[in-house]
């Protein structure tokens, strides 16, 4: 197993010279009042997924937290956030995971979400008390290992890190009890929404089956530029 060198931070400054894969569909965003830059941005797929997911926890657990609405309306709500960020995932995800031979990555996150949403809505639907007094940390679990098998598939240690917090904040929940779906919502929110923003650290490049030759040239001339400006 070749883990990223571990002299590289787990968190830098975004790459440019980015691989043909995760060049595809990416945002670039550059908002300016004449020639004032406000903010200027670049998001891959993956980021794209990060961000979703990021306003999704963050809108269910803080509407869970303040909003006086019924739980069954609530799982109405978090059931069809769940489909559509989950949907919105595989479909943006799709080909960067194939180039990276990691679909199991995607289909393991796909289980635990919809685990997690068929737990969530039986415990509501039917009144399964010790699932009704146990979402949040239902939740921070069911990211924590998600977050795992992808630090380990990806070779990365801030994912690892992001997991193990996760599981710290199961931990902590008993001491915020009234505040516990806005400390979860925080909490997997604004970590996704660090790594949208971040360069989190991953694995070498690998052979790349899925790309033309021309594509795998380009993605080593891109893996050379990188070494350079991580050397200066």
């Amino acid at each position: 197993m070749t883990w990223s060198n571990f002299s590289q931070p787990l968190l830098s400054e975004k790459q440019e010279a980015l691989d043909f894969q995760d060049l595809q569909g990416i945002w670039h965003i550059n908002w300016k009042i004449s020639d004032l830059t406000l903010y200027s941005g670049s998001y891959t797929r993956v980021d794209q997924v990060f961000i979703i997911w990021g306003l999704i926890a963050t809108t269910i657990f803080t509407i869970a937290q303040f909003l006086p609405i019924s739980w069954t309306t609530q799982a109405i709500f978090w059931t069809a956030l769940t489909l559509v960020g989950t949907a919105s995932a595989i479909a943006l995800t799709w080909f960067w995971v194939s180039v990276e031979r990691l679909r199991w990555v995607i289909y393991g996150w796909t289980i635990l979400m919809l685990s997690g949403l068929a737990l969530t809505d039986g415990g509501i639907f039917f009144g399964w008390g010790e699932v009704l007094l146990n979402l949040c940390p239902l939740w921070l679990g069911l990211s924590a290992v998600g977050y795992l098998f992808t630090g380990v598939g990806v070779r990365s240690r801030a994912l690892l890190l992001v997991g193990s917090l996760h599981l710290l904040g199961i931990v902590f929940l008993p001491y915020v009890a009234p505040w516990q779906f806005l400390t979860t919502g925080g909490l997997m929110g604004l970590s996704l929404l660090l790594l949208a923003q971040m360069q989190w650290d991953m694995r070498s490049p690998i052979a790349y089956d899925l790309l033309t030759p021309e594509q795998k040239q380009f993605n080593q001339q891109q893996h050379q530029k990188r070494q350079l400006l991580d050397n200066v």
